[in-house]
């Protein structure tokens, strides 16, 4: 993977596909190689898609301790300007939906457009507190019941309806074995401190802001729907979806996305 030094940071990225400009930033726990694995190939289509691992995840290496959301911001636009990007849409999902709001109110002379994806405004919430700490908990102490946990608030029942318990199982077991734990809890106590509520509001360029209808993590009515208000003339609309869209419906979301990137350059 081609990668970037910034700040005491090593960020690796993936780029594939030519045209316009497109950044795609995973969310707590993901990967430039796990996030988006049913969207590349039509994206890169159309667009040149770089993708970041930003600190704690993937193939991007710090010094360690405490994340901070403009680092993160800082890294993904670091790896799309060594990439060869002098502007780009910006797609963020969860923890990378905050990142992309980061990005556009900082950087509105790089940023065609952006889309934030089961994103909030801001942490605050007591239900989210109290889930952001259980996760913390449970990476310390249990990790087995983090996946398990994960896996029942990250995907909708009807999705996870489609699987045998050999098939959970087996997604326990793998993701037992392939979870950057110590990159996973730096990225979920940056989650207990998220607000963008400043930034959203100087957004300044065209947004399409997505709520997962079945999100037991950040519920749209509370969380996405504040957040496209938040940002001026954003709209905003909805999947049949838990959480974690990208996996559960992938076609779904380009179906959305595209058009909204095509007209806006």
């Amino acid at each position: 993977m081609p990668h970037v030094e910034i700040a005491g940071a090593r960020v690796a990225y993936r780029i594939d596909g030519n045209g316009p400009g497109l950044v795609l930033v995973h969310g707590t726990g993901g990967s430039a190689a796990t996030s988006w694995t049913g969207m590349i190939n039509r994206l890169a289509a159309r667009w040149t898609v770089v993708r970041p691992d930003y600190a704690g995840s993937g193939g991007t290496v710090d010094g360690g301790g405490p994340l901070r959301l403009d680092a993160l911001a800082a890294q993904v636009v670091a790896a799309a300007q060594h990439a060869g990007l002098a502007s780009f849409h910006v797609l963020g999902f969860s923890l990378g939906a905050v990142v992309a709001v980061k990005i556009a109110a900082d950087h509105p002379d790089k940023v065609l457009s952006v889309v934030p994806l089961g994103g909030m405004l801001s942490t605050a919430e007591p239900r989210v507190q109290l889930l952001l700490r259980l996760w913390s908990h449970l990476i310390a102490k249990d990790r087995e019941a983090m996946v398990r946990h994960g896996l029942l608030t990250c995907f909708s029942p009807d999705y996870l309806a489609r699987f045998d318990t050999a098939a959970l199982e087996r997604m326990v077991a793998e993701d037992l074995i392939g979870t950057n734990w110590e990159g996973l809890a730096r990225q979920v106590e940056l989650d207990l401190s998220l607000d963008v509520t400043s930034e959203a509001a100087r957004v300044a360029v065209p947004a399409l802001v997505l709520g997962c209808r079945h999100d037991q993590i950040v519920p749209p009515d509370i969380h996405a729907r504040a957040l496209a208000a938040a940002i001026p003339g954003a709209v905003y609309t909805e999947l049949e979806s838990g959480h974690c869209a990208p996996f559960e419906v992938p076609e779904a979301l380009l179906d959305l996305v595209e058009p909204f990137l095509l007209r806006n350059g």
